[in-house]
Order: structure tokens, then sequence, then C-alpha cells
């Protein structure tokens, strides 16, 4: 009776393999909907399956020492499109079947052992494996450059060979590279502080991926290094082929002493079907290589190095006590002084505040008394009632307003201005700022918009027109003031009260704010007056 072992293969993400023996299935469930099954002799030991490897996600490997041949078919789901898939079927690297279609006609459903889904299943053939490699590669015409791989190796599996050891320096000429070719079972190594790294040559065979690298410390007996991927080009062998190295750095070896290279496949030699291999009899595939390796900057002993470690150790910490102290006392007499420089500032600025509130209060009277005199008196009235609300915001003692209180502010000015000079304004915020969340000085902008009323837009009446913005440019808050009024000498010394408190002001933010930056940009011509005020990294 046959006994039949299942390596279930992914057929288009990622090929898997399980085997089974008759009435036992240890099928997968695959998302994209493909299995491959594979079949051998009956009696047949040592299978071993699902081999992955991290470099190469694709490929799964099947090493059968013991199998004469093997019958490979495919069960596909129902709800695929099988006739996208095609497969190429290479024995000894030699095409058998290339990019063939899936034969729909052989197509019969069938369910896998221990899985009641219904596939759609069709053999690919049956292939002699004794002494040969047969391999499958299987893809999708939707996606040709991911291939699935599948290798089936009935062939002794090669033992590894050094073929050359090279060691990379670098001197005051530059680099240099010195080798050791056909290295003995032993090789002597001596690293100075010019060396860098250590590289390994390995022969070329078709299967370099299924071979991993370690190296050990034969004192501690612990792995020190390991590697999984072959690195390939600049190192080329008498047939013109690009031999397989990988390159250790030179750290790795902390003393000297005697270090074990080891190079064998990447097989779990006790996971496999039936396995009947003893440990002694894997070690025919498994390189030794013993270096002999002589550090020229020794390490001290674990006594010497304990001791040295105790003393430095105290003598660093004594040191950083001492100018930890230092530092803390020159902090501490630091932030005293930029403590009362702040507060310095900060009652200068109530002072510079104290000052604007009556100019601003003063010039708003007077307009109510030019309206009076023009005996304007609904006018007058609506005038007084925004005074009320204006006089209650300027006379409020807070050092920081919302973006929104602000803007109230200059709406109820700009309102009461409009009824006394019939000029046009507007106040456009960007909309990715959220203004009841953004706090800047008080009035900072009303003594740029009293001037932009004031000496700007009065004369123009109805065609005067004011804007304000507020934009946010990466971390920073912009506030423009523009205005289409006659414009004045930038370089003169103005005579009014505001500008004149606003550019003191403006010095004492940015020493208040020191993380921050307050800049002033005033352009003037005869067509206008652009005021820009950029708060640096306030947002």
């Amino acid at each position: 009776m046959k006994k039949t072992i299942f390596i279930l293969l992914n057929l288009v993400i990622a090929l898997s393999v399980a085997h089974a023996q008759k009435g036992i299935n240890f099928s997968s469930h695959i998302a994209a909907g493909g299995k491959l099954l594979m079949s051998v002799d009956s009696g047949a030991k040592n299978v071993f399956y699902a081999i992955g490897f991290p470099n190469q996600p694709r490929t799964t490997f099947n090493y059968l020492p013991d199998v004469n041949q093997v019958s490979i078919s495919v069960n596909f789901r129902k709800n695929i499109n099988i006739q996208h898939y095609r497969y190429t079927i290479l024995a000894d690297n030699k095409a058998i079947a290339l990019n063939k279609p899936i034969n729909m006609a052989q197509l019969q459903d069938t369910h896998a052992e221990g899985d009641e889904e219904l596939f759609s299943s069709t053999t690919l053939g049956i292939f002699p494996i004794k002494g040969k490699t047969v391999t499958t590669l299987v893809y999708s015409i939707d996606k040709p450059q991911d291939i699935d791989k599948a290798v089936f190796y009935g062939r002794p599996i090669p033992k590894a060979k050094i073929l050359s050891f090279s060691m990379l320096s670098k001197n005051d000429q530059g680099y240099s590279t010195s080798w050791i070719k056909d290295p003995k079972a032993r090789t002597n190594f001596t690293f100075t502080e010019k060396d860098l790294q250590l590289t390994v040559v390995k022969d070329k065979s078709d299967i370099d991926y299924l071979y991993y690298t370690s190296i050990k410390d034969k004192k501690t007996n612990k792995i020190i290094f390991e590697s999984t991927t072959w690195l390939y080009g600049g190192i080329i062998s008498e047939d013109h082929e690009q031999l397989p190295f990988i390159e250790i750095d030179k750290n790795i070896f902390k003393k000297s002493g005697e270090y074990e290279i080891i190079i064998q496949p990447s097989i779990k030699w006790t996971g496999c079907f039936d396995c009947n291999i003893s440990p002694k009899e894997t070690e025919k595939y498994i390189t030794r290589h013993t270096l002999l390796i002589t550090v020229a900057e020794e390490n001290y002993t674990k006594k010497e190095l304990y001791s040295y470690t105790i003393i430095a150790a105290f003598i660093i910490g004594i040191n950083f006590l001492l100018i930890l102290n230092a530092i803390k006392r020159r902090n501490k007499k630091r932030l005293a002084e930029e403590e009362q420089q702040k507060n310095t500032a900060k009652l200068q600025l109530n002072s510079i505040r104290s000052q604007l509130n009556p100019h601003f209060l003063f010039n708003a009277l007077s307009g109510i008394q030019n309206l009076m005199n023009k005996n304007e008196i609904d006018n007058a009235n609506k005038y007084l009632s925004k005074f009320a609300r204006l006089t209650r915001n300027v006379l409020n003692d807070k050092e920081l307003i919302s973006l929104l209180q602000e803007k109230t502010l200059l709406d109820d000015y700009l309102q009461m201005e409009q009824l006394r000079f019939g000029f046009q304004y507007e106040i456009n915020p960007s909309e990715n700022l959220a203004l009841d969340n953004i706090e800047i000085p008080s009035m900072l902008l009303q003594p740029f918009v009293e001037n932009a009323v004031k000496h700007g837009i009065a004369k123009k009446a109805a065609d005067g027109k004011i804007i304000i913005t507020f934009s946010k440019q990466a971390n920073n808050l912009v506030l423009t003031v523009t205005d289409n009024g006659n414009g004045f000498d930038t370089e003169k010394k103005s005579n009014g009260l505001g500008l004149s408190l606003s550019d003191s002001r403006i010095a004492l933010l940015n020493n208040v704010y020191k993380e921050n930056r307050f800049t002033l940009a005033i352009q003037s011509s005869p067509k206008g007056t652009h005021i820009s005020l950029t708060l640096s990294d306030w947002l």
C-alpha cells in the first residue's frame, strides 16, 4: 500500500509546503487561492520540506535524498481566475515546461484530505528526482514579476568550500587588501588598528542561498557572528563567475584566541518526514575552519578591567559632580539675570501699554466730538455704542489675548471710524488658524491700524480701503495691515506717538519672548502702505 507525502506550497503569495501520509492532511489555507501538492515514493525516508530563507521570501527548498520520483499537482480555489496562471518546470536547469498555461480540460474537482473546501486540481507531471533537481516557477500574467519558486533537490548537498580569505586595511596611502588562497584547516590572523574587516570567499553553487555562516568563540563556545546572506560582485573565479562572499567586521574578535567558522545548510535535520539521519551523518554537510586570531591591541584581564573601571568611574564621578555643581551655579545666576531682565521688560511693556490706551481713547473721543460738531447725531450714537465695548477691551489688563479677541477689537474700532470717514475694510484670517486658541500680545496691531486710518485713508473717504490679514507660514504667525493711502517716508522719524510706542514695544517683546522673534517690516509708497509683523515660531 502506497504512502503519500503532500508538501503544500503557496501558488501566488508565498509558496509554502506541507506533507501528508495517507489519511493525514497538513494543508493550510492560502489567501490567494493555490496549493502545490507533492507525492513521493512509498517507503521514502528523510523528506525535508518547507525550508524558507529570509533573503529569498518567495523560494522554498525541499531536500529529497531518498526519493526516486516526485509527482507534482496543483489545487486551485474555485474563486480565482485559473487561466491567468502560468508555470515553468526546470530539470537540472533545463526547461521541460516553459511558460505553460494550466490545462483547463484536466481540472478536476477535489477535496484535500481533512479540508472541506472544494478545489480544482490538475497534475503537472511525474519527474525522476534521484540525482537531479526539479524546480517549479509559478506566476500570474497579472504580476509576472512575482514568481513563486519551489526547488525539489534529489542530489547530495555539496559541502561548502572556503576558497580564500582577504583582509581589508587602511594606511596612509589608502586602502589595501591582502589575500590567503586555498587555506588549510587552520589559518592565522593578526589584527592591528589598521585592519578593518575579514572577507570569507566560498565556492559557487546553484543553492548558495541554502547555506548560512556562523563564527563561534571556541573558548566560550558562544556564537559571535551569524549571516544568512552572501554578497556577489567584485570577486571573480577563474571561470569568470562571481563568487559568493561575506564581510566580517574585525571588531567582533574581542580577544586573541581560537575561533571557528561554520558554513552549513539551513536544514533542520530533525524536522523532516520519517527522519533517519544521525547527528554524525549530518556532519558531512558542515564546513568548519579554525581561525587563530591575535589581537594586537589586547584587552585587559577581567580583574584589571574591573579595577581600572572602578578607579575611572570614581574619577569621572568626582569630575562630573564638580562640573555639574559649577554648571548649576552658573545657570542659576544666568536664570536670575534673565528673570530680572524679563521682569524689567514686562514693567516697561505695561508702561507702554498704559501710554497707548489713553492715546487711543483720546483719538476715539476726538472722533465722537467730530461727529457731534457735524451734527451727525445718529452716527455719534453708533460710535458711542462701539466705543463702550472697545473701551472695556482696551482697558483690560491682560498681557495676551486671543486672535479672535484681537479681530473683534479691530472690527469695533474700524466700524467706529467708518462712521466718520466712510472707507472700506477687510479682516481676512487664514482658514488653518484656530483664532480662539492662538494668543498674541494685546493691542498688537491696533496702533498700525489707527495710523492707516488717520494718516492713510482718512482723506479718501469711500475710496479708501484697509486690508488686514492673519496667516500661517510654516511655524510663523504673520499679521499684515495694508492701506491704499498716500504713504509716508519710512526713513523719516515719525512724530506720531502710536508708531513710536509700537517700535519700543516690539523691541521689549523680543526681550521677553527670547524663543521667538517679532519682526516688523514697513513698505510705503504714494500708492499705499504695507505693514508686516512676523511672530517667528509662534505656532
